[in-house]
């Protein structure tokens, strides 16, 4: 079994499940094993240990982080640090667990977004009704690898990928090592260094039939959990 972590609160729910529901039968097809949707008010060290999951995966964020109550996350923080089992944290899970790992969570009152940048004079606003003002990777882009890791088994040297998003990790944790850049947002991706612990900015999930890249860094991930041997 493998776990989706997913981030929608209480009035998304309704209106993401069938986003989420797509995810858990690509990543069920690609992992080969069955994937339970997991809320992430209901991730906690006791779940990890009871059901034992050969691999976690963990969702983005439909909205800001200062909407979420920190209480909330304090049980994610502890499974995200006790777990041996690897984890690939997408977009804001990527962004969350960075956080985690150079914040106390128990003495923080509230996390706050990290946007890239604000738009520079004349350019142009894409996404007016997303975080006006800001400028947005969104879209397919070519991402470069900066270090050789299995994550990125099959690539030589770029990959693409779906972006969406607008904050970034600024801090990397000591215990990190970045692997993927792009012009614009440095931590594309990392790793710890001595867990199975990795954060993709952008959305492996959102592959197409005309840009497959990120099926095979989904697929890479579930060989390093082990989930499946594949040719």
């Amino acid at each position: 079994m493998i776990f989706f972590v997913v981030f929608a609160q209480d009035d998304e729910v309704g209106g993401a499940g069938a986003g989420y529901f797509q995810q858990q039968l690509r990543f069920e097809e690609l992992s080969g094993e069955p994937c339970l949707l997991v809320r992430y008010k209901s991730f906690n060290p006791k779940l990890v240990a009871e059901l034992k999951p050969t691999a976690i995966l963990m969702s983005g964020f439909g909205r800001s982080f200062e909407t979420f109550d920190r209480r909330h996350l304090v049980g994610v923080s502890d499974a995200v640090k006790r777990a041996e089992v690897p984890i690939l944290g997408i977009c804001g899970s990527h962004q969350l667990n960075a956080m985690l790992y150079s914040t106390n969570i128990r003495k923080v009152t509230q996390f706050e977004d990290l946007p890239m940048r604000q738009l520079r004079p004349g350019e142009p606003d894409l996404q007016p009704a997303y975080h006006p003002g800001y400028f947005k990777e969104t879209g397919f882009h070519h991402i470069r690898i900066v270090r050789d890791d299995p994550l990125f088994r099959g690539f030589k040297g770029t990959f693409f990928c779906l972006e969406s998003h607008y904050c970034e990790v600024r801090t990397l944790p000591k215990e990190f090592v970045i692997l993927a850049s792009t012009d614009e947002c440095r931590v594309q991706a990392y790793r710890h260094q001595r867990k199975p612990l990795y954060g993709v900015q952008f959305h492996p999930e959102g592959y197409t039939d005309a840009y497959p890249d990120g099926k095979r860094v989904i697929e890479n991930f579930f060989r390093i959990a082990g989930t499946r041997r594949f040719g």
